[in-house]
């Protein structure tokens, strides 16, 4: 991002909001990728900092699922749940600490994340 440039109060807000629209995953099937998506979607070419941040969070969200989809057969053998558990802890840590950075105009680089976008 470039130094120069101050960013908008509605910049920040609307970065922050692509990394808390994550949280819609625990009242919506599906709504931790499609909040993000949203978000980044509808800000992503009035902003850089929107579309840097939005693409962050629906990468990171897109790889939490995957893990989890992955992980879900491991159940069986037990191990399943420990690393589910752990994944899911990781996801929302991960959200709160983006979601308090990104008003600030401070990148979060989320662990573990599958570039699908770019």
């Amino acid at each position: 991002m470039e130094e120069s440039r101050v960013l908008s109060e509605t910049e920040r807000n609307w970065a922050m909001l692509c990394h808390l629209s994550a949280f819609a995953g625990f009242f919506f099937p599906f709504g931790g990728v499609i909040g993000p998506l949203i978000c980044w979607l509808t800000r992503r070419d009035e902003s850089s900092w929107v579309n840097i941040n939005g693409k962050a969070s629906l990468n990171f969200q897109l790889s939490m699922l995957l893990y989890i989809v992955l992980a879900i057969p491991l159940i069986i053998i037990i191990i399943g749940i420990p690393i589910i558990m752990l994944l899911g802890t990781l996801k929302v840590v991960c959200v709160i600490i983006a979601s308090v950075k990104a008003p600030k105009g401070e990148l979060f680089r989320y662990p573990l994340v599958i570039p699908f976008i770019q």
